[in-house]
């Protein structure tokens, strides 16, 4: 019995040590893989990274994790026009089965699901906010976006009309969704009446509908599905074979 039990405290006190050196490991490989992870997508600050599962070690031998997180505040991805960028808010990225080269250099996730937020004030960029003609001594451009509730976007648009601004602007709820994997498109569900005068369907959604691409999202996930919220549109992201590093 004597020797069953300090059998079993030897094991105890050896657990211990695992579990100790185990999370000491995993401490350092987020670190490892954030700054990695920093340097390869040019991130102005240090993304969260948390590998889950456990034990670690046992996973790094096998050369795969099942589960790891990424968290980046700001992401400044490619509008598709070249220069100009747009601001992705709280991309939010789980990267599940990231098998990793024999020398580290390299990490790629079989699959990826995520979420992240475009603020209005970064998808009106997109919106036509200088005055253009739409009918013959008519001009209108959009002047805001905000949550229309039940899902659709609230477009703002002011217009003029012979010279005289409308006392007020004239507002659409507009649907949003996801086309091609990596452009939101807004378009309007009706069309906006500007002081009563008749105006081509074509020249007022040239207006009232429009849309951004988005390229060069992290590892190469696209965008799933899109909606309005409160403070901008509610982005899901995806995808397979998706790089972390290298």
């Amino acid at each position: 019995m004597r020797a069953l039990r300090i059998l079993l405290i030897v094991v105890v006190i050896l657990g211990g040590l695992f579990v100790i050196a185990d999370r000491v490991a995993v401490n350092f490989a987020e670190g490892e893989a954030a700054d990695r992870l920093k340097t390869t997508e040019n991130l102005s600050a240090t993304p969260d990274v948390s590998i889950k599962g456990f034990p670690f070690l046992t996973q790094v031998v096998g050369g795969s994790l099942d589960d790891i997180e990424v968290g980046i505040t700001n992401y400044e991805a490619a509008a598709g026009n070249g220069a100009q960028k747009i601001r992705i808010d709280d991309l939010r990225a789980d990267m599940r089965g990231v098998e990793f080269s024999g020398d580290y250099s390299s990490a790629t996730a079989t699959s990826a699901t995520g979420t992240a937020t475009i603020a209005y004030d970064e998808l009106l960029k997109t919106a036509k906010s200088e005055p253009t003609q739409v009918a013959p001594g008519v001009t209108a451009h959009v002047v805001g976006l905000s949550d229309g509730g039940n899902g659709k976007i609230k477009v703002t648009v002011e217009a003029t009309v012979l010279g005289t601004k409308l006392p007020e602007p004239v507002s659409v709820l507009s649907s949003v969704k996801v086309i091609d994997g990596d452009t939101v498109r807004v378009k309007a569900d009706g069309l906006p009446k500007f002081g009563g005068v008749e105006i081509a369907e074509s020249r007022v959604r040239a207006i009232t509908d429009f849309q951004q691409k988005i390229d060069g999202l992290p590892g190469g996930i696209q965008l799933d599905k899109v909606q309005a919220a409160p403070n901008g549109v509610e982005i899901t992201v995806k995808g397979s074979d998706v790089r972390l590093a290298g």
